[in-house]
């Protein structure tokens, strides 16, 4: 069966969906708000809702995507489902594997064993600059300690075996045997243990990874239970879920990890509606800040190009000085789709090198079948262009046509995130 999560990202993962009369933009701060999607998502039959997190404000006049801290709104929003699945951003610069480990293992208590983290390493020096860096640590380092955190997160919750708690009145809480220090003393970090918390009910909350450079596929390879990945198109999508794939065997681990692509998506019951949505939010980006920000990504000044002209004539990407991962993802984009300058602006607000599809839920259905049978996605990590509509057309529109299908489940077939994905638990 396909996996899906929901991808949630403030009123939608359009850059102006903030500013649509229908946004939620007054609820950002309101758990129920929250908790509604994860049970939209849950009506779906989704395996997980999904958080991303930054340690930085952003562009605050442009719409604020950080609000609640993730761990602390996945406790409220565990509370309010019963099946679905929680993962929450991780970061390995910025967090010690004990605190990671105690809230990890907390919220998967919480919810009955329907926790999972994505680990990842930060990149941006704001970032950095709040929690007593000068600078980002170089990128082979954070990665290094990212392995490290791995490792000694994943000893924590060993520290506990399954059944040591006995609870004896007359004897013991706990079988002391039974939980041990884990005198992890690496390049990084330095924690004795044991952890403070009992084994988590997955054993392990299940540990997600999404790095593309050749350090973040190897991490990924070595470590990983499911990955996210970008990818413009399926050809692009083959190649990382081939790379991968063949990575984690060449490790002896003896698992098959899931690949999920994020995925943006306009439902509606004809093309044209679909297309309509689109340009509707398209339309309420701010036009100056926009074509200021793609002339950061193309490397020329962009301020006078006609919004609702063709593209005018891009360096190839042999030619282009800047960085080449997303300038090449915006001539795919241009070869492609054949978009106005408008339309290049919304493709890049909503998504930016994500996989894009709109159409009926037939169509999308179709396309999405494509990916999962050659080779391109085991799953899609959704992300609504909008909030909460994007996910409400998925959901009530996209869902029932994968399951006519055969594709995605109809009914949930255990209680665990572990048991969505397939995965087993570690002893």
């Amino acid at each position: 069966m396909m996996h899906l999560n929901l991808f949630l990202f403030g009123c939608g993962h359009h850059r102006a969906a903030w500013r649509h009369p229908d946004s939620a933009v007054e609820q950002l701060g309101d758990i129920r708000y929250y908790e509604r999607l994860a049970q939209t998502a849950e009506r779906g039959k989704l395996d997980a809702v999904f958080f991303a997190d930054g340690q930085s404000t952003g562009n605050v006049a442009d719409g604020s995507y950080w609000f609640l801290e993730p761990l602390t709104a996945m406790a409220a929003m565990s509370r309010a489902t019963d099946r679905i699945g929680f993962i929450s951003t991780v970061s390995s610069t910025f967090f010690t594997p004990f605190h990671a480990a105690r809230m990890m293992a907390s919220l998967d208590h919480i919810s009955n064993g329907r926790m999972g983290w994505n680990v990842v390493t930060s990149m941006f020096d704001v970032e950095a600059r709040n929690h007593g860096y000068e600078a980002m640590p170089a990128h082979a380092e954070r990665y290094r300690r990212a392995e490290e955190f791995v490792d000694a997160v994943i000893k924590l919750w060993d520290s506990w075996q399954t059944d040591a708690l006995v609870m004896d009145r007359a004897g013991h809480y706990a079988d002391p045997d039974k939980v041990v220090p884990i005198n992890h003393h690496g390049e990084f970090f330095l924690v004795d243990g044991p952890l403070n918390v009992p084994r988590p009910p997955q054993g392990h909350p299940v540990l997600f990874q999404a790095g593309a450079s050749d350090q973040g596929r190897a991490l990924a390879a070595k470590c990983a239970e499911a990955i996210y990945a970008v990818a413009y198109d399926l050809p692009a999508a083959q190649d990382y879920y081939r790379d991968i794939k063949r990575r984690v065997q060449a490790t002896g681990r003896g698992v098959d990890v899931p690949i999920m692509p994020g995925l943006v998506t306009y439902v509606a019951s004809t093309e044209a509606e679909a297309l309509a949505k689109q340009r509707e939010l398209d339309e309420l980006l701010p036009a100056a800040a926009s074509l200021r920000q793609l002339s950061t990504y193309v490397g020329q000044d962009c301020s006078g190009w006609e919004l609702d002209a063709p593209v005018p004539a891009l360096p190839s990407l042999d030619a282009f000085t800047g960085p080449k991962g997303r300038f090449a993802t915006i001539l795919r984009i241009i070869e492609t789709e054949q978009p106005t300058v408008r339309q290049l602006l919304g493709r890049l607000a909503a998504g930016g090198g994500h996989c894009t599809m709109v159409g009926t839920p037939e169509s999308i259905a179709d396309r999405m079948e494509l990916w999962f049978h050659h080779e391109g996605a085991d799953g899609f990590n959704l992300m609504p262009p909008s909030l909460p509509a994007g996910i409400e057309d998925f959901v009530d529109q996209v869902v029932p046509e994968l399951q006519r299908r055969g594709l995605f489940r109809t009914e949930y077939e255990g209680s665990t995130l572990r048991d969505h994905l397939g995965l087993t638990r570690p002893e």
